[in-house]
């Protein structure tokens, strides 16, 4: 539509003479110091004066405003005559006002109309209120002598509640409705600010509340009209246009003219004011040009005075002349501060005051009136939108009020700026107008024909939304004082601004109906949604992206809040989930905001309901299903009573919005409270008072893991500090002594309370704390001494609630401990029955029966134990076998000779002396934790116990930080920290490697060896980059590659770490790579090195000859806990047949390959319900039978009898599965801190149980569950705890660990708990050791569980045997691609060029690579990434404030700083750091007008940085010289792994490199589109981990595969003999 032109210039009205009061020459005074343009200043005037005109120039007047409105008059005639009469009517002094200035701003609401203007409104009481063609002038409402329902107290008025801003089929909302008076005026009683501040603060305070949100209904508030105000807001509105006029006023105005916009996208955003106004014209011509509107705009913005006619005002511009002339000419922006209201005025552009718009803004629209319109009562009035005909009469029939239709409509403020109608203004009380086509509710054509057209309708009281009605179009309805009015289609102008609107309510269902069937999902999960859903066609945009949802979220979330509402109280709120927790912290969603009373629409909770299914049901065996239906339900029960007692305290934060709202008084909480008539016991705080902020906090805390929790000691039994009283009487001896050894006499029997007790008896013995239960112990020796009178041994028993699983323990239920004492016999309290539980012969194919059949018969209270339990690792094993001999069988402790031998084992010893030299003799070899090292062997170091003869040049340190120009990077500053995420800088150095020269012991003073203080000789070898050549000769060389040294270094033995095998590469019988993957711990060496002259050279021969190594060369494991210090030939021999295994939840199948490539198992069978991963895992296992079925189906059938499935499958029977592995989802419980009756019911259902009802049913020889590092702190650790039940309960030996797949050979940091267990029998594997070093900050792996602290098996705790893979290490040999690339294949850039890229790729040559795809990100994130520096460590701190021109042709602007940032402070150049009001102070609310979009800078970043570590890392570029972050399942720039960028390439990085960080090989195939693939490589197990686990059990069979071939030979030697 055409735009208006300015009117003409009016000559100035001359001030009244002095006989007019007072107040009234204060208040024209003030009209002339504001710069209005001609029209509004006369009409000023004209409200002021009227009261004191002659009735007959009130009359003419009158009659020109008639004939005004009638179009017999144009607006310069009307206001010339209008000066005319005035003229004649009063008498003016020499000179006149100028108050024909350009327009420098807004008034704010406009000014108080006095009582004589409405009586000259009154005279035409049918005379619709005239506009002016000005936009900025507001209009006044309908006059009081009008006869309409406006100004009744009609029930028309008072509607308020019946509507809901809902997507009634998705979700509910309420009403967005304007607040009340007694919530203006609440905010305004708390303004407690200083007095040059006040104005700033005053407004910032009434712009807190976010966008959907309504005040509550209180007191219905008057209707307000365009012309009525208050006191106060005229108050206001003289402050603000003072602030305003000094504003533009300021020289840097012209650089805020160029920058865009603060809204959302498009024009409409807004600042909260009170809005009254004056009249505007009804007369806007369509047919004036468009271009004139940014003149107008121009207009409303320029600030230069005319000539001043006060004094007051000659010296303010004298002044500001002044300071103009005494400021240098720089950049505005540049210049020190001299205020903060100086920096404001010269950093934000003027704004509206009414829809707090910026007025530099080039999209900034008008509102354009359709012709022939209109005003409300009138367009409502007409005949065509009566649904009756003439004879009927069925208006009474309506509830409240008319409903009708409305197409071409634009909504506006009084200002006539075209507003957006979601952003709030509604909702505090910012008055909204609208035109458009009216027509009656059952049309659904939305052209004008047949419309009636109407202007000023309003203004609107609230808006909603009425729900889908099962298409994708959601109506979307307005309410005035007198009709409602369901929209069709907006006019052309309001198009861009509407289409936002429907895609803010269409991503609200597309958000919904995604958490309603993925409650867990996580926030990329949601991105992938929103990006892979196609617009409908009624929204604008070809595309949803990232910047769409948090453009919108605080919409969304409300939305999301408002459907969680409408669900049961004890339902997990969906706000809760992975996803919507991060979407709230990244864009600064304000939770527990008041939302206003709203219908409960049954429709909606009956949808839930259906879309909700929930888990499947679980399969689950008898043994299973009791322990976890049965046996914790206590537990449960009194969780839930403490969390009733904490609730008040623990779910409310008392700040926001909800938390102040009063008891509703009808929730069942509030009916149990005494002032309610209730018991008052529940204690809980009233359902709709539930703290959102609270709950967050919650889930937030529950998957924070704190590793710096300090170990408490493990109780010792008992501590006898002082001797129990002995009675004499109550203890006597039974027999005589059956052996004296020194003082004490050893007996067999004692008699204690006339009962007998035996060596080999269990006992309970009183605790020193009458408090804690009975200790019980075995008694494994009697004996009297003459200093302690009689005692026993005591090999003490561990209760399982001192074990890992604490209360889920069986309560009969004990362990063997290695812990024992020697105790007075006045301690034993009685004899107890304690029983070994020996596992079954028959125990595998008893999986699956009721355990309670299969137990013997046992008397009740009897205790039984049938593990071993570690303390300190938590690990349950089968108890050693260790018989007592004839000679010690009277006194012999298991306990005490376990802790013997391990003491034996630990001590450094020397063997087979070879030479006794003056001052120390020579061995061959020593031991050492088992291990027995020979001279020539090579052996592991710490990294300090040995330097090299070569300087090195210092690690490489961080450039330091150059200066950086603050208004290009405004940004920067939060890099104050040096560590960087992913940067390998304070990674260990790996071992030191050296090979034995001799073994020795130095000669004490008697010239005996001093055998406690063995030392070794070695040779040194140098690693490459050990060399001057440095870190970038590791690159390429071979990661086990060595140099020979004749350098010599003398080192403690007991420093040593490990053995290992050190070959010269020539004398290899086989090839270098088949070496290097015959075993661990193998490295060679070609040439030896020369520091001197930094020269490499021919090894020497003594360096080649290792000298008598013995046999086994070569061949040693180095493992720390290893039994057996060589092998045999005959152990040589052993072949392992390969387990047969059964990989449930198997993805694309990681766990398998990494079993697949240690060589001990054959997957036969895999279980994946999403077929694209099924499809990738028979892609790579040909061979094995993959079932695409719910596991519970499955295990249902197995255990019916059933041999094949539905497709025919064979499904694997009872003895056929020897392993059993699998990662099972934690879907549905791992939400909340504690188990409640819903969650722990979910977990009844969850995948983990079914889990172990497949280990419970197949009894594997092994079982190995992966999942993340949370799950063994989830709950509290309950899961975790219960998990480990079933599996005692079942008879296996079990432990849990977490590891770090970056110390296993990825460069990734991953960690991942694991839990093993074995069956009886076997041996329990240990965790595998680390091979390579990592940053330490990522190998915090110890797990605390009811304020104890464990920790894995693993020793190298500093240092490693490898140095640590890099990012450069896995994928610098890919070509290059573009963002979006999508060629399958694609050749390989030349040949690779480290270690780790020839592993993966292979030994086949092989010309072409798949999967090198990335995701197509949008132009506005593709242009971020083209903007992050190459520097390491760059992220979105490092993008530049500037205008970019995007690739679909659109731009992208600046962000603007527009507060104070109170943690932040100031730049250097005292420019703003705050883009909310919520920077300014802590705590306060956050002004939903001030969010930006479409900017280089995301402005949600800078929004919640100072609460989220500055969100370091998002945006972030990979190091080539650093590691991956965690590898997820869709790699986003602002996901929860934001460092995914390429180090050197504008893109994502793709989907081989995400696999190759996990160590897939490059063969490995994937399956479906590009985030499929990605999922695929990101929910998998790193192969290098899963093989590095596969060893450790394969060590396990070679041990179990030895004791039987050693048995089998003493079987047949004992035999031959007899």
């Amino acid at each position: 539509m055409p735009a208006r032109t300015a009117p003409a210039r009016v000559p100035a009205l001359a001030t009244p003479a002095i006989s007019l009061p007072d107040d009234v020459r204060r208040r024209l005074k003030d009209l002339e110091r504001d710069s209005l343009t001609e029209k509004e200043c006369v009409k000023e005037k004209l409200n002021l004066l009227h009261e004191f005109l002659q009735t007959e120039i009130k009359n003419q007047l009158c009659d020109l405003e008639t004939k005004l409105h009638k179009e017999e008059l144009s607006e310069e005639g009307y206001l010339a005559k209008v000066k005319s009469l005035l003229n004649k009517d009063l008498s003016l002094e020499n000179g006149a006002h100028a108050f024909n200035r350009e327009v420098n701003g807004c008034l704010e609401n406009g000014s108080q109309a006095s009582g004589a203007a409405r009586r000259v409104r009154m005279a035409e009481p049918h005379s619709p209120p005239h506009s002016s063609s000005k936009p900025r002038a507001p209009r006044r409402s309908k006059s009081d002598g009008e006869a309409q329902p406006g100004t009744s107290q009609s029930p028309m008025v008072t509607r308020r509640t019946t509507r809901q801003t809902t997507i009634t089929s998705h979700f509910v909302k309420g009403p967005a409705k304007r607040k009340s008076e007694e919530d203006l005026d609440r905010s305004k009683s708390e303004e407690s600010v200083d007095e040059e501040e006040k104005d700033q603060d005053e407004k910032r305070r009434r712009i807190t509340s976010s966008e959907p949100v309504a005040g509550p209904s209180v007191a219905e508030p008057e209707i307000k009209t365009p012309g009525t105000h208050t006191d106060q807001e005229d108050e206001r509105d003289e402050r603000e246009d003072r602030r305003l006029r000094s504003q533009t006023r300021e020289p840097a105005l012209t650089q805020g003219a160029k920058e865009e916009a603060d809204k959302e996208g498009r024009p409409g955003t807004h600042t909260d004011m009170d809005v009254e106004g004056e009249e505007m014209d009804e007369q806007r011509s369509r047919s004036q040009p468009r271009d004139v509107a940014p003149k107008r705009r121009t207009e409303e913005m320029e600030c230069e005075p005319a000539t001043p006619n006060t004094s007051e005002e000659r010296d303010e511009d004298e002044r500001e002349e002044k300071r103009r002339k005494t400021i240098p000419k720089e950049p505005a922006e540049k210049k020190p501060p001299r205020s903060k209201a100086m920096v404001n005025s010269r950093l934000q552009p003027p704004r509206c005051v009414q829809c707090g718009q910026y007025l530099d803004d080039v999209d900034l629209k008008y509102e354009q009136h359709p012709p022939d319109a209109l005003e409300e009562p009138q367009m409502l009035t007409n005949e065509a939108l009566s649904i009756f005909d003439s004879n009927e009469s069925g208006f009474e029939s309506y509830e409240a009020f008319p409903q009708h239709k409305l197409t071409c409509f634009s909504v506006y403020c009084k200002r006539g700026h075209l507003c957006p109608i979601d952003t709030g203004l509604i909702e505090k009380n910012v008055e909204l107008y609208f035109s458009g086509s009216a027509k009656a509710i059952y049309e659904e054509d939305p052209s004008l024909e047949g419309g009636v057209n109407g202007k000023n309708l309003g203004p609107i009281n609230e808006w909603w939304i009425t729900g889908y009605d099962g298409g994708e179009k959601a109506l979307i309805g307005f309410s005035t004082a007198f009709a409602e009015y369901i929209l069709m289609e907006p006019s052309p102008d309001y198009e861009p601004i509407f289409s936002l609107i429907q895609e803010k309510i269409y991503i609200s269902k597309i958000v919904i109906e995604f958490l309603q069937g993925n409650p867990d999902a996580t926030y990329e999960d949601l991105i992938n949604k929103i990006e892979t859903t196609v617009p409908p066609s009624m929204i604008n945009v070809n595309r949803f992206t990232e910047d769409s949802l948090l453009r919108h979220a605080q919409f969304v979330v409300g939305q999301v809040e408002s459907y969680d509402d409408a669900k049961d109280s004890d339902e997990q709120p969906i706000f809760l989930s992975p996803c919507m927790r991060a979407l709230i912290k990244l864009a600064g969603v304000t939770l527990g905001q008041r939302r206003a009373e709203r219908r409960q629409t049954v429709r909606l909770r009956h949808s839930a309901k259906e879309k909700d299914k929930g888990p499947t049901k679980a399969t689950t065996t008898k043994l299973v299903y009791e322990i976890f239906d049965t046996f914790f339900s206590e537990q449960i029960e009194k969780d839930e009573k403490e969390d009733k007692e904490n609730a008040f305290k623990r779910r409310r934060c008392g700040v926001c919005e909800v938390c102040q709202r009063p008891e509703c008084g009808k929730c069942k909480a509030c009916k149990d409270m005494v002032k309610f008539g209730g018991s008052g016991r529940s204690k809980q705080a009233c359902l709709k008072r539930r703290c959102p902020n609270m709950a967050m906090k919650e889930a937030e805390d529950d998957e924070e893991v704190d590793d710096d929790i300090p170990e408490m000691p493990s109780p010792k039994k008992m501590h006898q500090n002082k001797k129990m009283k002995q009675n004499k009487n109550r203890i006597s001896w039974v027999g005589e002594a059956i052996k004296t050894d020194g003082k004490k006499s050893y007996y067999q029997q004692v008699c204690i309370d006339a009962e007998t007790l035996e060596v080999g008896d269990c006992v309970s013995v009183i605790p020193d704390d009458p408090s804690t239960p009975l200790y019980l112990a075995r008694v494994t020796a009697l004996w009297e001494d003459s200093s302690n009178g009689q005692m026993f041994h005591a090999h003490w028993f561990c209760a399982g609630t001192d074990t890992v699983l604490g209360a889920t323990s069986d309560p009969l239920e004990l362990f063997l401990v290695d812990e024992c004492e020697d105790m007075q016999l006045s301690y034993i309290h009685s004899k107890v029955k304690v029983i070994y539980k020996e596992p079954s012969e028959n125990w595998a194919m008893e999986g699956g029966m009721d355990p309670e059949a299969m137990l013997p018969a046992v008397p009740k209270k009897t205790y039984f134990y049938q593990l071993w339990y570690d303390q300190d690792y938590a690990r349950f094993e089968s108890p050693p076998k260790v018989e007592p001999t004839e000679d010690n069988k009277y006194k012999f402790c298991a306990s005490c000779a376990h802790l013997a031998e391990l003491r034996q084992k630990e001590i450094p010893r020397v063997l087979e002396q070879l030479e006794d030299l003056d001052s120390r003799v020579l061995y061959s070899s020593a031991t050492k934790n088992g291990v027995l090292y020979r001279v020539g062997d090579g052996v592991y170091l710490p990294p300090e116990a040995f330097a090299f003869n070569i300087k090195l040049s210092s690690p490489v340190k961080r450039p330091r930080k150059e200066a950086v120009d603050e208004e290009l990077y405004p940004e920067h500053y939060r890099k104050y920290s040096d560590y960087i995420k992913g940067s390998n800088l304070d990674a260990p150095e790996p071992y030191r490697i050296g090979r034995i020269k001799e073994i020795f012991c130095p000669k004490k003073s008697n010239g005996k060896p001093n055998e406690a203080e063995i030392k070794i000789k070695l040779n040194k070898f140098y690693r490459p980059e050990n060399t001057h050549k440095s870190t970038a000769a590791s690159y390429h060389a071979d990661i086990n590659l060595l140099y020979w040294s004749d350098e010599e270094a003398v080192v403690e033995f007991r420093t040593v770490q490990g053995r290992c095998t050190v070959e010269y590469g020539e004398d290899l019988p086989q090839c270098l790579q088949d070496y290097s993957m015959g075993g661990p711990d193998r490295f060679y060496f070609l040439e030896a090195y020369n520091a001197k002259s930094k020269t490499f050279e021919d090894p020497p021969n003594h360096a080649r000859s290792p000298g008598n190594k013995g046999k086994g060369k070569g061949k040693g494991k180095g493992k720390t806990k290893s039994q057996a210090s060589e092998p045999s030939e005959r152990e040589l021999a052993i072949k392992l047949p390969k387990l047969r295994t059964l990989d449930v939840f198997s993805g694309c199948g990681g766990l398998s390959e990494g079993f697949h490539q240690a060589g001990i198992c054959e997957t036969l069978w895999a279980i994946e319900m999403w077929e694209p991963a099924a499809q990738a895992f028979r892609l790579n296992n040909p061979g094995s039978t993959v079932f695409t079925e719910d596991c519970n189906v499955l295990l249902k059938l197995v255990m019916a009898g059933n041999v094949t499935n539905s497709l025919d499958q064979r499904l694997p029977q009872k003895g056929d599965v020897e392993m059993l592995c699998g990662g099972p989802p934690c879907q549905g419980f791992s939400g909340m801190n504690r188990f409640n009756s819903r969650t722990y019911s979910k977990f009844k259902n969850s995948l983990v149980v079914s889990f172990l009802s497949y280990c419970d049913y197949y009894r594997p020889r092994f079982f190995l569950l992966e999942n993340v590092r949370n799950f063994v702190s989830f709950k509290r650790s309950m899961v975790l705890k219960l998990t480990l039940r079933c599996l005692v309960r079942m008879g296996y030996q079990c432990t849990f660990g977490v590891l770090q797949a970056g110390q296993y050979g990825v460069a990734q940091t991953r960690r991942r708990a694991i839990i093993l267990a074995a069956a009886p029998g076997e041996k329990l594997p240990l965790f595998p050791e680390p091979l390579h070093v990592f940053a330490p900050r990522a190998c915090q792996l110890s797990v605390v569980v009811d304020d104890k602290k464990f920790v894995s098996n693993i020793t190298r705790l500093g240092s490693a045997p490898l140095r640590t893979i890099t990012v450069r290490d896995t994928m610098s040999d890919l070509p290059e691609i573009r963002n979006g690339a999508s060629a399958p294949e694609i050749a390989y850039n030349g040949e690779p060029q480290s270690w780790f890229q020839r592993q993966l790729r292979g030994s086949h040559y092989q010309p072409t690579v798949r999967d090198h795809i990335c995701k197509d990100m949008s132009p506005l994130v593709a242009a971020r990434m083209r903007h992050i520096p190459l520097a390491p460590g760059s992220d979105w701190r490092d993008l530049p404030n500037i205008e970019v021109q995007l690739s679909d042709g659109t731009q992208a602007k600046k962000l603007r700083y527009t507060h104070q940032d109170k943690k932040n402070g100031s730049s250097s150049s005292g420019a703003l750091r705050g883009v909310c009001s919520c920077a300014e102070a802590a705590g306060r609310a956050c002004d939903p007008s001030a969010r930006q979009f479409n900017t280089l800078i995301p402005w949600c970043l800078p929004h919640t940085g100072n609460r989220h570590n500055h969100w370091a890392g998002l945006y972030g570029r990979l190091e080539w010289d650093g590691f991956f972050s965690t590898t997820v399942t869709n790699p986003e720039p602002m996901g929860k792994q934001g460092r995914v960028l390429h180090p050197e390439q504008h893109r994502v990085v793709s989907v081989r490199e995400c696999a190759r960080s996990q160590g897939f090989p490059d063969t490995y195939r994937l399956f479906g589109n590009i985030l499929d693939r990605h999922r695929q490589v990101g929910n998998a197990v790193p192969p290098p981990l899963a093989k590095a686990i596969g060893l450790e059990i394969k060590l396990c069979m070679l041990a179990r595969a030895r004791e039987r071939a050693a048995a089998k030979v003493k079987e047949e030697e004992t035999a031959a003999k007899a």
